[in-house]
Order: C-alpha cells, then sequence, then structure tokens
C-alpha cells in the first residue's frame, strides 16, 4: 500500500483524509504557459522602448574640445532625464543635482539647434576667475587633472575675465556686452538657474568663455556611456555634400573593425 508522509508519521492515505477532514486534490502545474512567455518578452521590449525613447539618446563628438575625456568620433548615449528638466509627466524618473565637474550635453545659448558638450565648472553664485589658464573658483585654485594645454597664451581666455576680450577673441554680441554685468571684484558671478562650462581640452575650446552662462532650461542630460568609438578626423564632419557622406559611410563599412577604439567601448565618460 502506498503511503504519504504527514508530520513525519507514516499514515495511511484514506486515514490521512479522513483526520484532516478534506479530499485528496490534484497538484497545480504553475509553470509559464508559451502565451505568458510570450506576453512578458512582449512586455519586457516595450518598456525597453520606451526607455530607449523618452530617456535615452545618442550622440557623436564631432570636435576634439573635450579631449581627452571625449575624442572626436565618441559615439554616446546621455541619459535625457537624469539632469535635464523635470518631466511632469513622468515625475517617476529620476533628476539628479547637477554637480561641478559634471560632463553634460545641452543646447547652445548662441545657437538654438547646436547640440555642445561640455564640462560644468560653474554653479549659481560661484566666482570664476583663471589665472594663466588655472581654474580659481570662490578664491581655491581647482584641480583639474583631465584638462589638456597647448602651452600658448592668450590674454582673454586664460586670464579671463581680469582682461577685457577684443574683437579678435571671438565673442558673440550678446556675451561681449553683457559680460561685464557679472564681473565683481574681478571674478564672473554665475547667476541662478544658470552655468559655466568649459572643454578639457582648455586652449581649444569654444565654451562659456565665449558665448556666455548655460540656462538650466537648455540642458539635455548627462553622457552615459560610450558605446562605440571611431577613427575620424573634424574634417569629416565638416563635409556635408552627398559623395563625402556616402564615402564616409563606405570607409566605416572597409574599417570598422581596424579603425574602431575598441578600448573606448563602453567606457563611463569622467
Amino acid at each position: 500500500m502506498n503511503r504519504i508522509q504527514v508530520d513525519g508519521v507514516d499514515t495511511p492515505p484514506l486515514q490521512s483524509e479522513l483526520k484532516a477532514g478534506r479530499t485528496s486534490r490534484p497538484s497545480v502545474d504553475k509553470r509559464e504557459t508559451p502565451v505568458q512567455f510570450s506576453v512578458s518578452m512582449i512586455s519586457t521590449l516595450v518598456i525597453a522602448l520606451f526607455i530607449l525613447t523618452f530617456n535615452l539618446q545618442a550622440f557623436e563628438i564631432p570636435t576634439g574640445s573635450m579631449e581627452p575625456t571625449l575624442l572626436i568620433g565618441d559615439h554616446l548615449l546621455v541619459d535625457r532625464a537624469d539632469v535635464g528638466p523635470q518631466r511632469g509627466w513622468l515625475p517617476i524618473m529620476p533628476n539628479h543635482t547637477i554637480q561641478r565637474g559634471d560632463i553634460l550635453v545641452f543646447l547652445s545659448p548662441a545657437e538654438p539647434n547646436l547640440h555642445l558638450v561640455k564640462r560644468i565648472v560653474g554653479l549659481p553664485g560661484d566666482r570664476l576667475r583663471l589665472e594663466h589658464g588655472v581654474l580659481i573658483r570662490n578664491g581655491q585654485v581647482v584641480n583639474e587633472p583631465y584638462i589638456i594645454r597647448n602651452g600658448s597664451y592668450i590674454p582673454y581666455r586664460d586670464d579671463f575675465p581680469s582682461v577685457s576680450p577684443t574683437g579678435a577673441d571671438g565673442l558673440t554680441p550678446a556675451w561681449d556686452s553683457e559680460l561685464r554685468l557679472h564681473i565683481r571684484e574681478g571674478a564672473l558671478v554665475v547667476p541662478p538657474e544658470s552655468y559655466f562650462a568649459m572643454g578639457d581640452n582648455r586652449d581649444d575650446s569654444l565654451d562659456s568663455r565665449y558665448w556666455g552662462f548655460v540656462p538650466q532650461a537648455n540642458i539635455i542630460g548627462r553622457p552615459l556611456v560610450v558605446y562605440w568609438s571611431f577613427e575620424e578626423s573634424a574634417d569629416e564632419y565638416l563635409q556635408t555634400s552627398p559623395s563625402d557622406r556616402l564615402a564616409h559611410v563606405t570607409r566605416v563599412v572597409l574599417h570598422f573593425f581596424d579603425q574602431t577604439r575598441w578600448s573606448r567601448v563602453l567606457r563611463l565618460p569622467r
């Protein structure tokens, strides 16, 4: 006679069921059916597509103003919900406070449709100045191990803002007239809801020294990762004719493996 285990005591099946006051029931198979599995996979893909569509955006680096942190030909994924304006229709997404040293993508204050990527060196209320290219913030020298310099000296660029700009310095007209309004005791004071941004390639970067503050509303997001990097030059991005684009695509296809910078793939921009 077959027996079942009840509380560690061997009991005939019929007696055990009678003592419990119940009848035997078939076991339930809780394994996921093919239909349930398909629905689960589709839901996952929809959620992933939603995140990619509304939170992430791809950008590529066309200039060397952020070298050596970001190189020409780096392709970035940028989190648009991370530090951009809070979206009322999606309140559950994180919205982090911008900090000094953050690398951000934003719309140029001078050209509304131009996306830029720079490092934030000044927050609202910060007092900034440069002495021979060395950044001094709120009276303290800032350690910037990520920057590079080429050894040249330009008075306005390197002793900003104590040296007045000239026409040769290339300031936008709006910033040229506004700059002096923000100088206090030889330092530039960052106004509310604005940021001061500079490139890591400090001597070869058109940044806040030339077009002014970055408004909070212009910020797109924070770069998350370099998902691909291809050896390119700035000249290739200036060539916009159909034949030039075709030549560029052909080069990428032919040299994808040998000119991809594999060591930079999945690198975190810091």
